[in-house]
């Protein structure tokens, strides 16, 4: 995914480029904060990090509904990057699954 964006012109990395692969998420979250990056990720804790924290950041792509190849994965965030505008992403969730896109505004 990281190198997909990377090769559109995004600024992104992968959480093992970071040595946060085995990281916990609120390390993960508190380094995308600090970052000022939006997670991608298909792990429902994350919302319930930034819901808890009332956070205004950092944006989040949530993959829902089950398990995603990479093109499947590539495929969902295409889709979002084409529906949400990107100055909007930092301070948005954004829930992605095969037929939809929902987007609430953080914090939540």
């Amino acid at each position: 995914m990281a190198t997909w964006l990377r090769s559109l012109g995004h600024d992104a990395v992968h959480a093992d480029e970071l040595s946060l692969n085995r990281a916990a998420d609120e390390v993960i979250l508190a380094t995308a904060i600090a970052q000022e990056r939006v997670i991608i990720t298909a792990d429902l804790d994350f919302p319930r990090l930034l819901s808890r924290l009332a956070s205004c950041g950092p944006g989040l792509i949530l993959l829902h509904g089950g398990n995603y190849s990479e093109s499947e994965s590539v495929e969902c965030v295409r889709r979002v990057l084409f529906a949400v505008r990107h100055d909007e992403l930092p301070r948005s969730v954004v829930v992605v699954d095969r037929e939809k896109i929902r987007r609430r505004w953080l914090p939540i």
